[in-house]
């Protein structure tokens, strides 16, 4: 349980905050690639760590992530002409490029040098798997760039998506490193989730519903070893990696499907992007399972229209089919992997009140997680370097589901499973 103090230091993110400050130390997943696709496409808005932001891809195919607000009379720059290489304010035509630099002032008589002096909020940003990447941090801190294994493979062997979730950042990463969870909240859909389908490790899963948890502390933030038993001789563990700051990979159910991947990360204190990333390193993925993605299944996410609000969501108690949850289709009546976590992560509220938990054994890795978080934000306060995750090292590791014998640690047992190795398939039954 934590103290209300502790709490609060997790959750804010604001520029000010003791959280937001780490955060801040690493490359920030900030929207899809396909959200500004192409030279001159308009310009989108951006909202992360409480800061409002505009995105614009500029004439050369340059990337920009400024202040919403223009430095002349705050109008926002959404309602800006993306033209010749920067970002024009539709109310005075002041001229940004993808630098901040104010680039032409025609309000202002020729002569004058006054937009040498003007500077607009500017983040660098990088493209890598499907994502642009921006960093908000100290220049003098700025981490390696990402590299997550979904970020360095081929396009087509990648599928990338987002959703907005409605709650703080740290309720919807807690279910991510949380896998007693599974073994309930999704229990009679296993079966049917293309991740799941057809595996030994499935059976395991179902057949013991009381993982034993040991968790240790890894360079780039935890290893997550969730136990059970199979036989007198050996246990089935499936080995979760947590990544400093909001980074899990998912541990595999057989190699010939495709692995799991997700990151949380705040909008403001209430709501956070959910991204949930499929990938698989050895092969393209296939057409069923592209549309399989697209249309939501697994750990994605079936969305409104053009949007990346989900369809069912709290305004419509999402879709809960009683019937459903009578019939044991589904354990909370409520459709789809995805949704079935975001709906009671959601009904915890906006931000929980973390003193009223009771925890017990199974939230070891929650436990931990926090703690890592709150000491890597102290250091962060003391201007610290080398904080975990922002070695590009740390980032070059996989999950592993693994029979072990039962004199095995599993750390020692998986050690080369939780390597990435690239051209070669991960370990998984």
């Amino acid at each position: 349980m934590l103290t209300r103090e502790q709490n609060e230091r997790l959750i804010r993110t604001d520029r000010g905050t003791e959280m937001g400050a780490l955060l801040r130390r690493y490359w920030i997943p900030a929207l899809l690639t396909e959200e500004i696709p192409e030279p001159d496409c308009p310009p989108v808005r951006v909202q992360l760590l409480g800061e409002r932001l505009i995105a614009f891809r500029d004439s050369e195919g340059r990337l920009g992530l400024l202040d919403e607000f223009c430095s002349h009379r705050t109008a926002s720059l959404f309602f800006g002409r993306n033209e010749e290489c920067g970002l024009r304010c539709a109310y005075h035509g002041w001229k940004y490029d993808v630098d901040g630099n104010c680039v032409d002032m025609p309000s202002e008589p020729p002569e004058s040098r006054f937009r040498e002096k003007i500077k607009q909020k500017a983040y660098p940003c990088i493209e890598r798997g499907g994502v642009v990447w921006t960093y908000m941090g100290p220049a003098e801190h700025q981490p390696d760039l990402p590299e997550l294994e979904w970020a360095m493979l081929p396009d087509s062997q990648v599928f990338v998506s987002k959703r907005l979730q409605e709650t703080n950042y740290m309720q919807a990463m807690e279910g991510g490193i949380d896998s007693s969870h599974v073994s309930f909240a999704h229990r009679f859909n296993m079966d049917d989730d293309p991740m799941h389908a057809g595996t030994e490790g499935l059976t395991y899963l179902k057949a013991d519903t009381r993982p034993k948890f040991e968790v240790i502390e890894s360079d780039g933030g935890l290893l997550i070893g969730a136990r059970r038993n199979v036989d007198d001789e050996r246990y089935y563990w499936r080995i979760t990696q947590w990544i400093m700051p909001w980074y899990t990979i998912i541990p595999p159910f057989g190699t010939h499907n495709p692995l799991g991947a997700h990151a949380w990360v705040p909008i403001d204190d209430e709501t956070c992007w959910a991204w949930s990333i499929n990938y698989h390193p050895t092969r393209d993925l296939r057409d069923d399972e592209l549309e399989s993605m697209h249309r939501g299944d697994g750990i994605h996410s079936r969305n409104i229209p053009g949007t990346y609000r989900t369809a069912a969501n709290r305004s419509n108690d999402y879709l809960i089919d009683r019937k459903a949850q009578r019939e044991k289709r589904s354990f909370s009546g409520v459709e789809g992997i995805a949704a079935q976590d975001f709906s009671l992560q959601e009904s915890m509220g906006p931000i929980v009140d973390r003193t009223k938990e009771r925890l017990g054994t199974s939230d070891a890795a929650i436990i931990l997680a926090r703690r890592r978080l709150l000491a890597a934000a102290e250091d962060a306060a003391e201007d610290a370097a080398g904080l975990p995750g922002e070695n590009a090292e740390h980032h070059r590791v996989r999950s592993a589901s693994v029979l072990l014998p039962k004199s095995v640690p599993f750390q020692e047992g998986a050690q080369e499973a939780l390597i990435v190795k690239p051209g070669q398939d991960f370990v998984s039954i």
